[in-house]
Order: C-alpha cells, then sequence, then structure tokens
C-alpha cells in the first residue's frame, strides 16, 4: 500500500519508513508523489496541524496521506515551545535557546516530552489521529550525533535521543508510538 507523507522533512520521512515499509507500506514524500505544497500550520493543537497538512496533500491527489505535527513541551516552560517547536529559533539555535531559558533550572523542573500528533487522511478523505508521548528531560548540554531537532538536548534515562541508535530511538519515540497506534488501525 502506497501511503504519501505530507512533509519535505527528511529525517521524519527516513524516521517514518524505518517504521512503516517493513510492514509492507510505501512511504513516498509529497515531493516524490509531485504534490509540494507549503501550508500555514494555523491550528492551536498539533493535531488540528497535521490534519491542515494532510487535507492540503489529500486535495491535490485523493490517495491515502500522512501527516504529523510534532514538538517538545517543557514542563518548566508551561509546555512551550509546543506547537511552534519548528519556529522556536533559527535553524541550528533552538536547542541554545532552549537550553539558556532552561539555565539555572534544577532536573526535577526539567521535564519534557516529545509529542507526535498524526492526521492518517484514508482513500475517502476521512481523517484518524494518532498521539504519541515520550517523557524525558532537557540535559544541560548538547550530546549526540544521531537524529536531529531537539534530540541531542532531550534525555531519555540516561541518554539523549541523539546518542541513541535509528533502531533504540524508533522502539520508544513519541512518532514510533503514534506510527504504532496508526499501525494497529491499519491491520
Amino acid at each position: 500500500m502506497k501511503i504519501v507523507l505530507a512533509s519535505g522533512n527528511k529525517n521524519k520521512l527516513r524516521e517514518i519508513r524505518e517504521i512503516l515499509e517493513p510492514l509492507g507500506y510505501e512511504v513516498v514524500s509529497e515531493k516524490e508523489a509531485g504534490a509540494e505544497t507549503d501550508v500555514e500550520e494555523n491550528g492551536s493543537t498539533f493535531e488540528e496541524n497535521a490534519e491542515i497538512k494532510a487535507r492540503a496533500i489529500y486535495g491535490m491527489l485523493h490517495v491515502p496521506v500522512i501527516a504529523d505535527d510534532s514538538g517538545l513541551t517543557v514542563d518548566y516552560l508551561n509546555g512551550a515551545p509546543g506547537i511552534y517547536s519548528a519556529r522556536y529559533a533559527e535553524e541550528g539555535k533552538r536547542c541554545a535557546k532552549l537550553l539558556s531559558e532552561l539555565e539555572g533550572v534544577p532536573d526535577e523542573k526539567r521535564g519534557a516530552s516529545f509529542v507526535c500528533a498524526i492526521c492518517y487522511m484514508d482513500e475517502k478523505g476521512e481523517a484518524h489521529f494518532f498521539r504519541g508521548e515520550c517523557h524525558g528531560r532537557i540535559g544541560y548540554e548538547k550530546r549526540g550525533n544521531n537524529g536531529f531537532g531537539y534530540d541531542p538536548i532531550f534525555l531519555y534515562g540516561d541518554k539523549t535521543f541523539a546518542e541513541l541508535s535509528a533502531e533504540e530511538k524508533n522502539r520508544v519515540s513519541h512518532r514510533a508510538k503514534a506510527l504504532e497506534k496508526l499501525r494497529e488501525y491499519l491491520k
């Protein structure tokens, strides 16, 4: 079964392929499907933003579409950056900004969660939602060379997401948990 990913993010595409392709799904990017779009994510929740992206691509192709909206919520910052995670700071400066905002904050107040909301738009254009969360905390410095985004500062146990192998991360991540729920639905 072919599913279009409503995203141009190569890292998300790789992660989603690694999780769904062994189950027999061919995942193609919106660009590979010939339907690139740049929609304004103006929803107030991860789910709303995922649906906005899915509907845009579905409206062009009328085939099954997956869109996700994901981000980091930090307890000390009352859930920020949340749905604004990608716009929180310039590319390459997000981790530094977050670390500076948590300077002097003790371990017990550095709780954080990665959140992923997936909207699966089926062949009829009906939206189905799947949410996954991974709880951890924010470290004090960037560590590791794997992953992307906030992975180098998000501690899961004693390792950052950027220190985990792709296989390890794909077993515990917010996206993996949401995709597992999608996979169960697709069965």
